[in-house]
């Protein structure tokens, strides 16, 4: 779509009309009175209309202009709108007038399609034509008969509140997710089947929790390392239960080299050429390329614990992608560790699944649950798998991270072995945990809102962006310099790890433009300093986490002041908001028949029909006893999974809902991303 500003002859106030041709966007130009027109071959109608509504832009009466409209030659009229479209060429015709269009036809009881602009085309046909364009628009009967009869007309009902993202998240959850990824220029899909495009402002993201996770796996002990992306199928072979789980994910390179050939339909192109001996397959994890290298580094109880973290890219070849969330390919970290007793691998199993949890709600806000995975979700080959869960705002699980105890499946797979202190050959205890862009998915769903993306600022990009407003010239220079002056301020305040980072946005574009704009990307704060406020040596500021209009005057001095406890605020607050969601949406279940009620909806689309884009239920908690055939079961009957065992809280007695069995702690059920 394309838009173009037309100026009202009477006022010059001005209408945006939408249209849908680029040629005729750049053919329009105008002053107050008079609209002139350049040639153009895409667009001789539009145009034509154009030449008309300068005959009526000369007119000084609006009552008149309307009235010359409503006579204009029938026939050239209903050209316009065959070759047009309605709203196209009627509103070129009619353009001019949009600013009397409150005044004729008043918003009341109507479908949400049947706006201003589509009234007044339908004023501005006859009135044999009308009906039919009434309900080509999607008016409902209820508005027909209010623009027929005014005085019976119904009691006006409140507009449903715009919102920068639409469809809302009541409306349709998952297209609401992927418009917030895109309207925060976050990611984009790429041309490769199943691949994102990660956009600077995500990257930039990503870089932060990199370099925050990072330093906590530092001061834990682990060192980086980088390991191959390419692993032999041999290797994958020789942990049975591990080569089984990832085997539908992973791509394999079984070529080498490519040479001009006929393909298979029959066209000359390249062709795969050079066959491997064994075919490599693309990482889909990496504990077996790992374990070959550990198995040359450990030889002694000296040479461990042994702590490696890789930072890498991974492939899954997924059937249903969705950005951040699900992708082909996607970047992660990986750790990696080689202990001499269990107890120490079981140490540092937990120990890292803390790291995570503390990550996730002292870094991105996220509240989240820990606790260990039934034998059903447990990660192949491991012993133990222990996870964060967090609840989505569909009140749906995310599994935001995972720490695997491996035991000694993998030592024995990689002959990872060493001799102790008594010179006894042993293998070694390992273990593995994860976490990965899915990270940012998880924040968009925690925080963002029908505006847009709401950033925690301890994870942002950029902290705060100031706006300059400059209408004048003569006083554009002055503000500018003021701007800067505060960014430099700002930016030697610290802010855990780093210093403030702030945006000075000059582009030239309208106000309004960019203020949308960084509410879309989910900026902490935002400073709109005009020549007024610069006089007083103040600013206006607003707060990502309140609505968009709470605005406040604050001097100078005292934001610079109080800059640091402003983002510490929008930080708790997001976590408060975030906590409570999930509490208010977790009950304690006791019977199968409450279980069944709780997760009605099988799936999105029941729950869509219902009238709302969530998904029934949220986190319960029941007493269970793992069982694979149940959670089979419940899988497919209600698209609910057994999320964890959680490890806080204490112990409580009962007995299982779906086997009877006796239980000592409840595990949580949920759906699931």
């Amino acid at each position: 779509m394309y838009m173009t500003t037309i100026w009202s002859t009477e006022r010059g106030q001005r209408a945006n009309i939408f249209e849908r041709s680029a040629c005729c966007a750049h053919c329009l130009t105008s002053t107050r009175r008079i609209f002139r027109t350049r040639d153009c071959n895409q667009c001789v109608v539009a145009c034509s209309a154009q030449r008309g509504a300068k005959y009526f832009a000369r007119q000084s009466s609006p009552m008149r202009e309307l009235n010359l409209v409503r006579k204009l030659n029938l026939v050239r009229k209903l050209n316009l709108v065959r070759r047009l479209g309605l709203a196209r060429g009627a509103l070129h015709v009619g353009s001019i007038f949009l600013t009397h269009v409150r005044r004729l036809y008043p918003p009341r009881a109507r479908n949400p399609r049947f706006t201003r602009k589509s009234a007044l085309i339908c004023y501005l046909l006859g009135p044999k034509e009308r009906e039919s364009t009434e309900a080509s628009l999607g008016a409902s009967a209820t508005a027909r008969a209010t623009m027929s009869t005014e005085k019976n007309a119904p009691k006006q009902t409140a507009p449903a509140a715009q919102t920068a993202i639409t469809p809302t998240r009541a409306q349709d959850y998952p297209e609401w997710y992927q418009q917030v990824v895109r309207a925060a220029d976050l990611a984009e899909t790429s041309d490769v089947r199943g691949c994102m495009v990660i956009k600077p402002w995500g990257y930039a993201l990503w870089e932060n929790i990199q370099r925050s996770l990072d330093k906590m796996f530092k001061d834990t002990g682990h060192k980086n390392a980088y390991f191959p992306l390419f692993i032999p199928l041999s290797y994958f072979e020789k942990e049975a239960e591990h080569v089984e789980g990832f085997a539908k994910e992973c791509a394999v390179v079984t070529h080498h080299r490519l040479k001009p050939g006929v393909k298979a339909d029959g066209k000359q192109g390249l062709i795969p050429d050079g066959e491997l001996q064994e075919p490599l397959v693309v990482r889909p994890t990496s504990e077996t390329i790992i374990g070959a290298s550990f198995a040359k580094w450990v030889q002694s109880y000296r040479d461990l614990p042994l702590l490696i973290n890789q930072w890498a890219n991974v492939v899954r070849w997924e059937m249903r992608t969705r950005l951040f969330l699900r992708t082909a390919e996607f970047l992660w970290q990986e750790g990696h560790t080689a202990h001499a007793t269990s107890e120490e691998a079981m140490e540092e199993t937990l120990k890292m699944l803390e790291v995570y949890a503390d990550f996730a709600e002292n870094w991105m806000a996220m509240p989240v649950v820990k606790g260990e995975k039934t034998e059903g979700e447990r990660f192949p080959g491991a012993v133990h798998t222990y996870c964060i869960e967090a609840m989505m705002q569909d009140r749906k699980a995310l599994q935001a991270g995972t720490s695997h105890f491996l035991g000694q499946n993998f030592a024995h797979a990689s002959e990872i072995k060493f001799s102790d202190a008594d010179g006894k050959v042993s293998y070694a205890w390992t273990t593995s945990w994860g976490v990965s862009t899915r990270l940012i998915g998880g924040m968009i769903m925690t925080h963002a809102d029908d505006d847009g993306m709401v950033l925690p600022p301890r994870l942002a990009p950029s902290h705060i962006v100031i706006i300059p407003v400059t209408h004048k010239p003569e006083t554009a220079q002055a503000v500018l310099d003021y701007c800067n002056k505060l960014a430099a301020d700002l930016r030697k305040i610290p802010y855990f790890g780093r210093t403030i980072e702030v945006e000075v946005d000059n582009r030239d574009i309208r106000g309004g433009d960019k203020t949308w704009q960084w509410i879309k990307k989910g900026i902490p704060v935002r400073v709109e300093v005009g020549p007024r406020d610069m006089e007083q040596d103040s600013v206006f500021m607003a707060r990502r986490d309140r609505g968009h209009k709470e605005k406040t005057s604050v001097k100078r001095d005292e934001f610079v002041a109080t800059i640091y406890s402003v983002l510490e605020d929008i930080q708790g607050t997001l976590f408060a908001r975030a906590k409570a969601h999930r509490e208010q949406n977790t009950q304690r279940i006791d019977s199968r028949a409450e279980f069944e009620a709780f997760f009605g909806a099988r799936n999105e689309a029941e729950a869509n029909e219902s009238g709302g884009g969530a998904v029934k239920g949220g986190f319960a908690l029941v007493h269970y006893a793992p069982d694979r055939k149940v959670e089979e079961e419940l899988k497919a009957k209600f698209a609910v999974t057994c999320r964890c065992i959680p490890l806080e809280g204490a112990d409580e007695p009962g007995t299982c809902i779906f086997t009877g069995k006796p239980t000592t702690r409840r595990a949580i059920f949920a759906k699931s991303y």
